[in-house]
């Protein structure tokens, strides 16, 4: 029987070198393979290629690896939360790509699915564009945009069996099930690890045939990025 289980984090990332191009999955602070990348700063492996939405806060998800250096280039949509990541973007010490959100989910899917690239409106007119092939369609502009070429993915899902079959829960079903198979290697930790035939086969959202490697996570915090509370009258 196929298993893509693996014992820790610490077997998970084995093959994992600096300079690296690697895929980290999460939204805001929803559905972020901690313990992946908790094992990426242990490493101290460094000049890292990292594609993500965002780039966590100051002291949790990407932050943290931001906090030690080991970032060289940032690919994401949105990174407002991160006062570290702006000082090292105005400093110059940080190499920076935004590109529009549904741009990025697209370059993973591309890059999931096996096209090489895809032609966007988003972006079409701003500096997103700069230096871009464009063309027209239907009487609307577009732009040409590559699937991503990455070596590992990190991905965080609720439960997954050891055949590397999947289940998102709530807001974690974000950016995951989109790198899922867009990498060279996807390794998934999940909260629960069960046999195989445990899973409805209709509550499956990534089958494990995008997924190499799977392991049960530890210690999640499942942090709330911000919470707004009526005041007690």
């Amino acid at each position: 029987m196929i298993t893509k289980k693996v014992d820790g984090v610490q077997n998970a990332l084995q093959g994992v070198k600096s300079g690296m191009t690697m895929m980290l999955g999460g939204f805001g602070l929803s559905g972020i393979p901690e313990n992946a990348i908790a094992e990426l700063v242990r490493l101290n492996i460094n000049e890292l290629t990292c594609i993500s939405n965002n780039a966590g806060v100051d002291d949790f998800g990407l932050g943290l690896l931001l906090q030690k250096r080991q970032i060289k280039k940032m690919i994401s949509s949105y990174v407002g939360e991160n006062a570290e990541f702006e000082r090292q973007m105005l400093s110059g010490e940080l190499d920076v790509e935004l590109i529009p959100q549904g741009t990025l989910a697209e370059r993973c899917r591309a890059a999931q699915g096996g096209f090489p690239a895809f032609y966007t409106p988003a972006g079409y007119g701003t500096e997103v564009a700069e230096g871009k092939e464009t063309r027209e369609f239907n009487g609307k502009m577009h732009v040409l945009e590559y699937a991503f070429d990455a070596d590992f993915a990190f991905v965080k899902a609720w439960k997954g069996d050891t055949a590397g079959n999947l289940i998102f829960k709530g807001t974690a079903r974000n950016f995951n099930p989109n790198m899922c198979g867009a990498a060279k290697i996807t390794v998934a930790e999940v909260e629960e690890l069960v046999p195989p035939g445990t899973l409805d086969p209709n509550q499956i959202h990534i089958p494990g045939i995008f997924v190499q490697r799977i392991f049960q996570g530890e210690h999640y915090e499942k942090r709330i990025e911000q919470r707004t509370v009526r005041q007690k009258k």
